[in-house]
Formats: structure tokens, C-alpha cells, sequence
């Protein structure tokens, strides 16, 4: 099941970078991205399309906990108590970063890639958000552990839920 607020799978195929860009520029809308564990790689998938500045601002990427905070503007209480990897702190970045770029939808990501557990967190263990004008998206996801498998299918289930995120949106209608 899918819809704003809470932990949510997105259906479907994962959407790809040209497709979600396109599905923002007939919005008239535009993208902002914090990394963690995937540390650049979906500001990577979108930049490699021709014309991608059309709709997307730019990324951050606050692998360091404490950036999280001083950079996102995520609770330093929730990230003390919690950790970084928590579908808070996920929510967090994605509102903090459509704030600090300005745009309409912001998409986090932060988990654990590997090879070590973090915060009390198994390898496999990601949380992604997107923030946007509909409201917030979750999704977490437990993926078997292979360092770089773990970080492609973050970004490709990060794009996934952006698109879901738009297809909300359009649903909603004008006034919505």
C-alpha cells in the first residue's frame, strides 16, 4: 500500500532517472537529493541526462552523521537517540534538502551499505524519504548485503519512489 506519511514500498518497476526528470518537467516541478550510504549516486543518475537541470536543483551528500544535522537540519536529538539510519532521520534530510535547494521534491536516502552493522542497524537495512507538496513518502527496505548491489538498488528504489510521489500528485489534481 502506498500514500503519504509512514513506510511505504513503491509498486511497480523502478522508475528511471530520464523518466522521473520528465515526469517533473511536465509538472513544472523540480528535485533536490540527500545521500548517505549512496553517496552521490542518485545526483549521478540524474546528472548523466541530457537537459537534467531543467528540473534538477542539486544534492548533498552528508555521509557524516553530525552533516545530517548541521547541514539538513535534521533533528541532532533524534540523530543522538536514534542514529542516523532511521526513517526519521530519512525524512528529515528529504524535507531539509527541499528546503535548502528550493525545490518542490526533496529525496533522502540513509541506510548501511557495508561491511559493518551501524547503529544497531544490519547491513541491508535502508530507509529512503521524499518530501514533497502531496506530503512526505516513506520506504525501507531489507536487501541482502553486497556493498555496491545495496547502493544500486537504494537508488533505483529511490527513483521509484519519487515517481510514486508524482503519480500522487497528478492523482490530486490541480487544486490538490
Amino acid at each position: 500500500m502506498s500514500g503519504p506519511n509512514g513506510p511505504n514500498r513503491p509498486g511497480g518497476p523502478p522508475a528511471g532517472a530520464e523518466a522521473v526528470l520528465e515526469a517533473l518537467v511536465r509538472a513544472g516541478a523540480t528535485v533536490a537529493v540527500a545521500e548517505s550510504l549512496t553517496g552521490g549516486l542518485l545526483a549521478a543518475e540524474f546528472v548523466a541526462v541530457p537537459g537534467a537541470s531543467r528540473a534538477f536543483r542539486g544534492s548533498v551528500t552528508a555521509y557524516a552523521t553530525e552533516l545530517k544535522g548541521s547541514v539538513l537540519g535534521v533533528d541532532t536529538a533524534l540523530l543522538a537517540a536514534r542514529g542516523a539510519v532511521d526513517p526519521q532521520v530519512a525524512a528529515g534530510m528529504a524535507e531539509g534538502v527541499r528546503r535548502l535547494m528550493g525545490a518542490d521534491y526533496g529525496v533522502a536516502t540513509t541506510g548501511v551499505a557495508g561491511p559493518d552493522p551501524q547503529d544497531g542497524q544490519p547491513v541491508g537495512t535502508v530507509y529512503l524519504a521524499v518530501a514533497g507538496p502531496e506530503g512526505l513518502f516513506g520506504s525501507s527496505l531489507r536487501l541482502t548485503p553486497g556493498r555496491a548491489t545495496i547502493r544500486r538498488r537504494t537508488v533505483e528504489a529511490a527513483l521509484g519512489l519519487l515517481s510514486e510521489a508524482l503519480r500522487s500528485n497528478r492523482s490530486r489534481g490541480p487544486e490538490g
